[in-house]
């Protein structure tokens, strides 16, 4: 039988970091074993799911590349299969109506929960055959009474669940809506899905799920559960923490594969690396691996991680993402240098890609003022003599390269005889707007020629009216 994952989340918000961690293992599981990774869609919760939802789901996927290649498949697309497997309960004697009210179950929980026991549904109508005319119903499954379901868990080991702890679960709603649990079985059921991977806040679900199968004579599929995520304080990863949606580390600027390689490191390991391809990450990744103690996130870890992928992958690739940033920021890029040449210059300056275009904007749009504080430290009256005659030198260049900028810089400094910041700063300041760029020869060179004379001309008309006004 062909190996089978899925992730298969509700499409009742984003698709958050705790929810792509998971869709990450699976989908290197299933890729390690050469199997299939299925997209489900969980979307029966009628009032809450959104096609809002589901495209965020989408896009989050497509942006990390996590492909599959069976779905996405949606629940309520599949009704009639789940009402067929109902049916099939009923008919076999595993499941029944129950006519209790909301207030009644109520009731029993709360006198169970009086005499110490748990708190469950009865069983008034386990057995019962005196159906009530006109009367709304639930269709429960018969759990069994006697025994115990084990839990053979990749990560967590083996969990034995009695079943006297259990309900008669609901499977079918008064309005024959099947519940999660029903529809979740029929999907694994139907999808021959052989590996379970999800987060361990699904653990009291699986002995409900497990017996449902049984009943159907299914084969029980391998569970691993995910221990969740933390923030750095302790608590549930949650808003209050910063980014939590896969989208908005995209909009914050970090790379995809910065982004899978932190979430695989964040509950899984391999020795001592920090750094894997996604080659690495299918080859090295196992199930058996993951940690069964809740990891915590750290941002400082994940920034340093993408500084690692936008200064070491290919500059064209990462120019791709950035295009993107500079696109957001309304930075037209058709009129200036190669992309793939900014990251060359600005990936080790930078934490992300955002930052990235935020800096890198005077190569590709005039500015019309200076940054304040640059402009009252380096444009001066002692800057007028040096930016007058490296703008004449700069001018009169032919060949517009790195190397004929520096020396144009280096012979204005030894004509004046002055330190090479005294023509440096000022120059930088009037070349890019601001007081930090790039190396001096490289960052001009990047700009048209006329357009870094055309700027210093500007400069040079600051630095004269503010010794007009001294």
């Amino acid at each position: 039988m062909t190996l089978t994952t899925r992730f298969a989340p509700s499409p009742t918000g984003y698709l958050h970091v705790g929810g792509a961690r998971t869709a990450l293992y699976s989908w290197l599981y299933a890729k390690k074993n050469g199997g299939d990774f299925i997209l489900r869609i969980e979307d029966t919760d009628l009032e809450r799911s959104t096609q809002e939802s589901v495209d965020a789901i989408l896009d989050g996927m497509n942006w990390l590349n996590l492909d599959w290649n069976k779905g996405p498949y949606y629940q309520t697309q599949r009704f009639d299969r789940y009402k067929e497997v109902i049916a099939q309960l009923i008919e076999s004697g595993n499941a029944y109506r129950c006519y209790c009210t909301p207030e009644e179950v109520e009731a029993m929980r709360e006198e169970a929960k009086a005499k110490g026991e748990i708190e469950k549904y009865n069983g008034m109508w386990r057995d019962r055959t005196d159906y009530p005319e006109d009367k709304p119903y639930v269709i429960r499954f018969k759990n069994p009474l006697e025994g115990d379901v084990v839990i053979n868990d990749v990560v967590k080991g083996d969990i034995t669940i009695s079943n006297q702890q259990l309900d008669d679960l609901i499977i079918a709603r008064s309005d024959g809506s099947p519940t999660y649990n029903l529809t979740v079985v029929v999907d694994d059921w139907d999808m021959k899905v052989s590996h379970v991977v999800r987060g361990d806040d699904h653990i009291s679900n699986t002995p409900k799920q497990i017996n449902i199968l049984k009943a159907l004579g299914a084969d029980i599929p391998v569970y691993a559960h995910i221990p969740m995520i933390l923030g750095d304080d302790g608590k549930r990863l949650s808003k209050r923490h910063g980014a939590v949606s896969v989208m908005q580390y995209r909009d914050d600027g970090y790379l995809p594969e910065a982004l899978l390689n932190y979430l695989v490191r964040l509950g899984w390991s391999h020795g001592d690396q920090e750094i894997f391809s996604i080659e690495e990450m299918i080859e090295l990744f196992d199930l058996s691996g993951c940690n069964r103690a809740p990891s915590a996130f750290n941002t400082d870890k994940l920034i340093w991680v993408n500084q690692h992928y936008m200064k070491t992958m290919d500059p064209s690739y990462v120019a791709k993402h950035l295009a993107w940033h500079m696109a957001a920021q309304g930075i037209e890029t058709a009129n200036g240098p190669a992309l793939e040449e900014i990251v060359k210059v600005q990936a080790d300056r930078v934490k992300t890609l955002k930052e990235m275009a935020q800096i890198s904007s005077y190569f590709y749009q005039d500015f019309t003022e200076f940054d304040a504080a640059a402009a009252k430290k380096h444009l001066r009256g002692v800057a007028q003599e040096p930016l007058t005659l490296v703008k004449e030198k700069l001018a009169a260049l032919d060949n517009w390269q790195p190397e004929a900028i520096h020396e144009a810089i280096n012979a204005t400094a030894a004509e004046l005889e002055v330190g090479m910041g005294k023509v440096g700063m000022p120059l930088r300041v009037a070349a890019t707007g601001a007081g930090n760029s790039p190396s001096l020869d490289v960052t001009l060179a990047l700009l048209p020629q006329d357009k870094v004379v055309a700027r210093i001309d500007m400069a040079l008309a600051v630095v004269a009216e503010r010794i007009a006004n001294s």
